[in-house]
């Protein structure tokens, strides 16, 4: 069984064949597939197909690129969407220095303030973090973002920094760019304890070598399963064992 925990099932790039997709998923054995909101439609979007689907779940929250112009009213949608049964984490939240569509400052404000509903709401962060590596870490040790618990998604940084996120109790995910060829994550891989690993695709971004060219989609997540296991040089039973017992528990899973 594998658990995609991080997907965009909402976005348009799925809507010729959005049930053909969650179909195929479940022919892989993907048993959940959390979808994750970006701003308040596209985290309204992730909750109606949470509805509609009984192995999708979802994620709600503004997304660093996407908090230029936030407004109280989106604050108040998201926060709204959150009380939702089948939503189990607030995210895609963080900060994102690569694209910079907002000062730090409001990236900074956003972020805090996102992981305050989650500790208000006793629900998990899905973060986001692009270029940003100090500056997230001095942000989550001043929110205690510890005692929120979350996930470091598709894992970027150095050692110092992946050092940094585990002592502060976070999961940590890898998406399917650790299967290129010129990608030098294999011993981030190996230092990340399995109990604190999770699988995912982001897609439709990202897609995992054999595939690679094709849009991604949660039924992907195999391939990136299959890469840890032999990085680690363990199952990939164990592989997919150990990380849905890790996104149950986390996101409080109930399938």
């Amino acid at each position: 069984m594998y658990i995609d925990t991080h997907t965009h099932l909402q976005f348009d790039s799925f809507d010729d064949d959005r049930e053909l997709v969650i179909q195929r998923a479940i022919k892989n054995n993907v048993a959940a597939i959390i979808t994750i909101g970006t701003d308040a439609e596209t985290s309204s979007q992730a909750v109606f197909f949470a509805e509609k689907y009984a192995s999708v779940f979802a994620a709600v929250g503004i997304h660093p690129t996407d908090c230029r112009n936030v407004s109280d009213n989106d604050f108040e949608i998201i926060s709204k969407l959150a009380g939702h049964e089948k939503v189990v984490a607030i995210g895609e939240v963080g900060l994102d220095y690569y694209h910079m569509r907002a000062p730090k400052e409001v990236q900074d404000a956003v972020f805090s303030r996102q992981i305050n509903l989650a500790r208000e709401l006793n629900l998990p962060l899905i973060i986001h973090n692009r270029e940003s590596h100090e500056d997230m870490y001095k942000l989550l040790l001043r929110e205690k973002a510890a005692d929120v618990g979350g996930v470091m998604h598709s894992f970027s940084g150095d050692d110092r920094f992946l050092k940094n996120i585990l002592e502060l109790d976070l999961h940590v995910s890898f998406t399917g760019n650790i299967t290129y060829k010129k990608n030098d994550a294999a011993g981030q891989v190996k230092q990340v304890p399995l109990e604190r690993l999770l699988l995912e695709t982001d897609s439709p971004f990202l897609t995992p070598v054999p595939l690679r060219g094709k849009r991604n989609e949660p039924a992907y997540v195999i391939h990136t399963a299959k890469k840890i296991a032999e990085i680690k040089s363990i199952s990939g039973e164990d592989v997919a064992s150990v990380t849905s017992e890790n996104a149950i528990r986390l996101f409080r899973l109930n399938l």
